[in-house]
């Protein structure tokens, strides 16, 4: 792809923008993202055999990010993992919704019983600060402390995600039923506020330009808690493991801002040299945006492009340490 090719809307592409100044407090229905449903007696065998994630760190009270990956180590799902009783839930985005269960519904017909479900009255919901997470679960919840940190309702799973840059905590709830959480006197944020948390939170989505283009580590989800090294056989599995315990990593997630708009999948150039491609994107209201892009680590302290555009690096809130390794380039 080239900086002038047509980008196809995206999750990552909003045509509202984030607000500034960034709120601190308020709730988003997440409307670009579908809860789904796993149930039926091979729950636990398809899901451990085809996420990062092990099945026995997802409990009623720990929600732990997780990767679906093909046969070569690239991931086509960035999700979490949440109980519901006996089953599994795992939100998706809607724009990858098809293409993601056509991949998964390969190996999930092999569990007779077994099925995946999108649900249709269910919603995502994303909340800033603590008063919309009380406001939900009834008084402030405290054992939410840490990231993946999971509390059931009789409405649904309100969930601790990652803090943004400023040290404001977030939470994501995930309502099962017909019956929207009442959040009255909370701000109401958009879709493209929350993706701007999660870019400053050094979170990333797919979208239909990353899908399948990179393995788990590339994009900092093993940092995340997303990638459980010690578990069995999973697809794409030996990939992932070998970068791990080789230290092959050559390529990361980074953060940055930039002067103007940015699209999804526009390469990062150093000079004239593609070094690294655009996976989230934010635009704000004065015009600017942020975004996080993967890009190579020995071209990473070098003057940077992205569509013409300078890009100044931006902290991510949690360390990357291979980026300390010697450099090398990757294809």
């Amino acid at each position: 792809m080239t900086d002038t090719d047509t980008v196809i809307a995206t999750p990552s592409d909003s045509d509202e923008p984030a607000r500034l100044p960034i709120p601190d407090t308020g709730h988003a229905r997440l409307s670009d993202r579908t809860l789904v449903r796993v149930s039926g007696p091979g729950t636990r065998a398809f899901l451990q055999g085809q996420f990062s994630q092990h099945l026995d760190e997802v409990t009623p009270n720990h929600a732990p990010r997780a990767a679906a990956a093909n046969p070569k180590g690239r991931a086509y799902a960035l999700t979490r993992l949440a109980r519901d009783g006996e089953d599994v839930l795992m939100v998706l985005p809607k724009a990858l919704l098809e293409a993601t269960q056509a991949q998964l519904d390969k190996y999930l017909r092999l569990f007779r019983g077994t099925t995946m479900t999108p649900l249709a009255n269910a919603q995502v919901w994303g909340l800033v600060g603590m008063d919309a997470a009380a406001q939900i679960a009834g008084a402030t919840p405290a054992a939410l402390g840490m990231p993946a940190d999971a509390q059931p309702l009789d409405s649904g799973l309100l969930i601790r995600v990652e803090d943004d840059d400023r040290g404001i905590v977030r939470f994501e709830f995930w309502q099962t039923g017909d019956t929207a959480p009442d959040l009255t006197g909370t701000p109401e944020l958009s879709v493209a506020d929350w993706q701007a948390r999660d870019i400053a939170a050094g979170v990333p989505q797919l979208d239909t330009h990353s899908w399948e283009a990179y393995v788990p580590q590339m994009l900092n989800w093993h940092h995340l808690g997303g990638v459980h090294f010690k578990k069995g056989c999973y697809t794409g599995q030996e990939v992932i493991a070998r970068m791990h315990f080789l230290g092959q990593l050559k390529k990361s997630l980074y953060r940055f801002s930039c002067p103007g708009g940015v699209r999804t999948g526009s390469r990062v150039l150093a000079g004239n040299q593609a070094v690294g491609e655009v996976v989230t994107a934010v635009t704000y209201t004065d015009g600017s945006s942020e975004l996080l892009a993967v890009v190579r680590h020995d071209a990473a302290g070098q003057p940077l492009t992205v569509e013409g555009q300078p890009l100044m690096p931006r902290p991510l809130p949690y360390p990357v340490p291979e980026r300390e390794g010697p450099a090398n380039t990757d294809t």
